[in-house]
């Protein structure tokens, strides 16, 4: 530990998905629990610096050495500094990266975040690296303590693992078998959550509509759906992946009849080509995909469906090509995630061969145009319309010379909104009506308030939250989940809830 400070202060790098995310708020509140506080806002250093990596695309390990390189040169300088890296990357290269980088000290993996603090505190006793990998999930991360920046919004694990064998994806050897959590327990966090001030949960999984299969309910994700609707205070949920090939109609009316379920989905295509759907595994074909987005927008006319794409897939044909570039044009996504395939080692693609990188970028420039002529005329055909929007963590402002800031609609499309002057300043959290007056490719502006037009400011718990936040900071110096009534900030422990829903 330095002489810095009185306690020893962490910093945690997040490289990757929300999982990653999520599983850094369990690695800060760890921290926190185990004496150590958080690096002050804005800082590159601390104590401990921790990096919580992905190993989902090629670069990957490119962005974890460079971190780690940053790293080396300021751990010289500083006396009894730490550094720990996790995830799906140390759960995968184990040993390596010690070998590599002999400078850190912790290694461990996606299934033992829970013994962080003991890693470090026997690295820093035994002087030497701790390699430490399980191969199978001990502790459910979300049973772990958390500690979460964000107020208004929080994430809440559902299930972990995948039981799928995408030939081009490295997630269900790094993670495991899909494991779901019990209705209750989520329902308790999510309980705690809003309890603490968040208006907003995202339901995480890596297949979340396979959810209940594991104990038996084919239809426990759509019950789960409609239940976190009867939760007071709960005003936005949304849930992130499902998988197309389970999809069911039952998830199309929970979200539609649940009035705080969000209009939003993303669901990953990777291919319109059915040919290249099978020779990835993926067991769907594009006009069941087609037939689950007519069915959402039936439903939920509004509905943002945004989708991840992957370009130049081996064996990928022209024609195959085209296939995606339909699909895409009939899907009418609100915006996309493309990437130009990744050959990952330990997945069955990486035999394949590849091919060439100028084919593959001149595909991938070809689909870019095309989606961005989409999302751009999706953003159009707000205008004119009036819509609430939560304030952004941060109040999100975009410029000082607008007086802009940042909030999301219903269907989780960023939206920039003016401020009139002498008018009500929402907190982050807060909820905002506005009309959409100009539609961006990636964004709305709406700046209806400046010339006398809607601007009406809702108050809620989240933005009470924050401003309780912001006298413990000044007190107790760090950010932390909102925990309402003035109370000190800190560390959330969950615990394990005991089962109150079936």
């Amino acid at each position: 530990m330095t002489q810095t400070s009185l306690a020893p202060t962490y910093l945690v790098r997040t490289l990757g998905c929300q999982m990653n995310v999520h599983d850094s708020e369990h690695m800060a509140g760890l921290l926190e629990g185990a004496g150590y506080t958080a690096a002050p806002a804005g800082a590159d250093v601390a104590d401990v610096v921790v990096i919580n990596t992905c190993a989902v695309r090629e670069n990957a390990a490119t962005r974890l050495y460079g971190n780690l390189g940053q790293l080396a040169s300021v751990k010289a300088e500083r006396p009894g500094m730490q550094i720990a890296v996790g995830g799906c990357l140390a759960q995968k290269d184990r040993g390596e990266i010690v070998s590599r980088a002999p400078w850190v000290d912790v290694v461990f993996g996606t299934h033992n975040i829970d013994v962080l603090p003991v890693l470090l505190e026997r690295a820093r006793h035994n002087a030497a690296a701790q390699v430490e990998i399980e191969e199978s999930l001990k502790v459910f991360p979300s049973t772990l303590p958390s500690r979460c920046d964000a107020i208004a919004s929080g994430w809440v694990s559902i299930s972990v693992g995948c039981n799928n064998t995408c030939t081009f994806c490295i997630v269900p050897s790094l993670r495991g078998k899909e494991r779901d959590r019990r209705p209750g327990e989520i329902l308790a966090e999510v309980e705690a959550l809003v309890s603490q001030g968040a208006v907003e949960v995202t339901l995480l999984g890596q297949n979340v509509n396979s959810y209940g299969v594991e104990f038996g309910d084919r239809g426990a994700f759509a019950k789960l759906l409609r239940a976190c609707g009867e939760i007071d205070g709960l005003e936005r949920v949304r849930f992130t992946s499902p998988h197309p090939a389970a999809f069911t109609d039952d998830v199309i009316e929970a979200m539609a009849e649940t009035p705080n379920v969000m209009p939003s989905l993303h669901m990953p295509l990777q291919s319109g080509s059915d040919r290249v759907l099978r020779a990835m595994r993926r067991s769907y074909r594009s006009e069941r995909y087609l037939g689950i987005i007519e069915r959402v927008r039936a439903a939920m006319p509004d509905a943002a469906i945004t989708t991840d794409i992957i370009v130049g897939f081996p064996g990928e044909t022209e024609e195959d090509f085209q296939e995606t570039m339909r699909v895409v044009e009939a899907s009418r996504f609100t915006s996309a995630f493309t990437f130009q395939y990744s050959p990952r080692p330990g997945t069955p693609a990486y035999e394949l061969e590849p091919l060439p990188k100028a084919v593959v970028q001149e595909r991938f420039e070809r689909l870019i145009a095309l989606q961005e002529r989409i999302t751009l005329e999706d953003s159009q055909r707000f205008v004119g319309r009036e819509l609430e929007l939560m304030v952004l963590d941060g109040g999100g402002r975009k410029d000082g010379d607008s007086a802009r800031m940042s909030g999301r609609e219903p269907g989780n499309r960023l939206v920039h909104f003016a401020v009139p002057e002498g008018a009500d300043v929402p907190r982050p959290g807060d909820m905002v009506t506005v009309r959409v007056t100009h539609g961006a490719p990636h964004h709305l502006l709406a700046d209806s308030g400046l010339d006398g037009g809607p601007y009406a400011v809702r108050r809620t718990r989240a933005g009470d939250a924050w401003d309780a936040a912001q006298g413990d900071d000044h007190d107790h110096g760090g950010d932390s989940c909102g925990t309402g009534g003035g109370a000190p900030a800190g560390p959330v422990g969950l615990g394990m809830p005991a089962l109150r829903r079936a």
